[in-house]
C-alpha cells in the first residue's frame, strides 16, 4: 500500500535521481517537478529520465519571467548583498521554486513535498520555511536516518545509481556540482577541499585555516576568464523606473531590450563576455558553519552597480540611510530563508516605497571583469548644479556653515573633556 504521494523538487542530477528511486522503494508515489529558472538544462531529457525512474507524473514549469520580476527585481531594488559580496542568486531562487512546488502539491492532492538539500546547508532551511509557510508536510531524505546512514557520501550515491541503472553526469573523477539559474551559477567542488588546517610556526595546539586552493579554470561556464575577454568595452545605457530596469540599450550597436527577461538575459550575455561577477568567498551559513562558495553573477553584478549609482543620485540622504539598513535586513532574511515571513514582506514594501523616485538612466562600461559608471541622468534627482557650484553663491550663505560646524562640535568638545584628552603639536 502506498504511503502517499510526494512532489519532489527534481533536478535530474545525482542526488535527486537517487532520492526519487529511494522514495519509491520506501513505498511513496513520486511526482517529479522541474523548475526552469534559466539553467542550461535539457528539460525534455530530464523529463524522460524522471519517467524512466518511475515518476508517477512529471511537471516542467517555466518560471523564468516570474523569477526575474518577482524575485530578482525586488533584490535589485534592495541592493541585496549578503556579507558585502554575495548577490543571493541561490537564496532568491528557492522561494520561487518552492512556491510552485506547493501549488502542484495542492493541485495533485499530494500528501508531501520533498527536496534533495543536504542536512548541513542553507537550502534545506530555505525550501522548508517556504513550504511550511504554505504547506504542512515535508520529507527531507538527507535528514532521515535510513537515508543518510545508507548514503554517507557521493561514492555511496554513485554505487546506488549504478546498481539501479540511474544515469548521472558526475563521475568519481569529476564530482563537482553546481546550482544554476538566471541570476548566477554556484559551484560546489567535491574534489577540492575548501579549507585545510596547516601549522604556521605556532605551538602544537595552534592551527590556522588557510584557503589557497584554486578552482579548476575549466569549470566556469557563465563567464569568460577576464584575461581572455575582449579588449574593447561594451557601453550600455540602463534605464530605471521605480528602482527596476525597464530598458537596456547597447550604445554602439543600437540594440535595446525592454522586457524583464530580455533585459536580464542580455546583461548576463554582456557581463559573461567580459568575465564580470566571479567571486570566491567564505560565507557564514545560517545553520552556524562557514562554507566556501564560488559564484558567477554577470548580469546581477552590472545591475548592482548601475542601480546603486541611480539610487544615490535620486534618493534623499536620510531616506537612503534608513533604506541601507532595510537592504541589509532584507539580504539576511532572504539568505536565511524567510522570504515568506511577515517581517520580510514588510521590508519589501518599505524598500518598494523608497524606490518611487529612483528613475533615470545610467551609462556603464563593461570591460575585463569590471563595471565602470560613466554617467547618469534623472528627472527626479535632488542634485542642483547651481547650488553645489563654487562659482555661484545662489541663496546659500557660507556664513551659515559656521554655526552648523560649532553646533556639531559641542559633543566632541564634551567627549574629549571627559576623556581629559588634549591635542599636542
Amino acid at each position: 500500500m502506498s504511503k502517499g504521494t510526494v512532489v519532489l523538487a527534481y533536478s535530474g542530477g545525482l542526488d535527486t535521481s537517487c532520492i526519487l528511486v529511494w522514495l519509491k522503494e520506501q513505498g511513496y508515489d513520486v511526482i517529479a517537478y522541474l523548475a526552469n529558472i534559466g539553467q542550461d538544462e535539457d528539460f525534455d531529457a530530464a523529463r524522460k529520465k524522471a519517467e524512466s525512474l518511475g515518476a508517477k507524473k512529471v511537471f516542467v514549469e517555466d518560471l523564468r519571467a516570474e523569477f526575474v520580476e518577482e524575485f530578482i527585481w525586488p533584490s535589485v531594488q534592495a541592493n541585496a548583498i549578503y556579507e558585502d559580496r554575495y548577490l543571493l542568486g541561490t537564496s532568491i531562487a528557492r522561494p520561487c521554486i518552492a512556491r510552485r512546488q506547493v501549488l502542484i502539491a495542492r493541485q495533485e492532492g499530494a500528501q508531501y513535498v520533498a527536496h534533495g538539500a543536504t542536512g548541513k546547508g542553507n537550502d534545506q532551511i530555505r525550501f522548508e520555511l517556504t513550504c511550511y509557510a504554505l504547506y504542512p508536510s515535508i520529507l527531507a531524505p538527507w535528514r532521515i536516518p535510513e537515508f543518510y546512514n545508507r548514503f554517507k557520501g557521493r561514492k555511496d550515491l554513485m554505487d546506488y545509481a549504478q546498481k539501479h541503472g540511474i544515469p548521472v553526469p558526475a563521475t568519481p573523477k569529476a564530482p563537482w556540482s553546481m546550482d544554476a539559474n538566471l541570476m548566477h551559477i554556484r559551484w560546489v567542488l567535491g574534489h577540492v577541499p575548501p579549507l585545510w588546517q596547516t601549522r604556521l610556526g605556532m605551538d602544537s595546539d595552534s592551527c590556522a585555516a588557510v584557503l589557497q586552493n584554486h578552482p579548476p579554470s575549466d569549470i566556469f561556464c557563465m563567464t569568460k576568464n577576464p584575461e581572455d575577454s575582449p579588449s574593447a568595452p561594451d557601453v550600455l545605457e540602463i534605464e530605471f523606473s521605480k528602482g527596476v530596469p525597464v530598458k537596456v540599450t547597447h550604445l554602439k550597436e543600437g540594440t535595446s531590450k525592454t522586457t524583464p527577461l530580455q533585459i536580464f538575459t542580455y546583461l548576463n550575455e554582456i557581463g559573461g563576455r567580459h568575465g564580470v561577477g566571479r567571486i570566491d568567498i567564505v560565507e557564514n551559513r545560517f545553520i552556524g558553519m562557514k562554507c566556501r562558495g564560488i559564484y558567477e553573477t554577470p548580469g546581477g553584478t552590472i545591475l548592482y552597480h548601475a542601480h546603486l549609482d541611480m539610487e544615490i543620485f535620486t534618493m534623499d540622504r536620510e531616506v537612503r540611510r534608513i533604506k541601507q539598513g532595510l537592504g541589509i535586513n532584507f539580504s539576511e532574511l532572504v539568505y536565511n530563508g524567510f522570504w515568506y515571513s511577515p517581517e520580510c514582506e514588510f521590508v519589501r514594501h518599505c524598500i518598494a516605497k523608497s524606490q518611487e523616485n529612483v528613475e533615470g538612466k545610467v551609462q556603464v562600461s563593461v570591460l575585463k571583469g569590471h563595471v565602470y559608471i560613466l554617467g547618469r541622468e534623472s528627472p527626479k534627482s535632488p542634485y542642483n548644479e547651481e547650488l553645489v557650484s563654487m562659482d555661484v553663491q545662489g541663496d546659500y550663505n557660507p556664513c551659515d556653515a559656521s554655526g552648523f560646524i560649532k553646533i556639531n562640535a559641542v559633543r566632541l568638545k564634551e567627549y574629549n573633556r571627559l576623556q581629559n584628552y588634549s591635542f599636542r603639536s
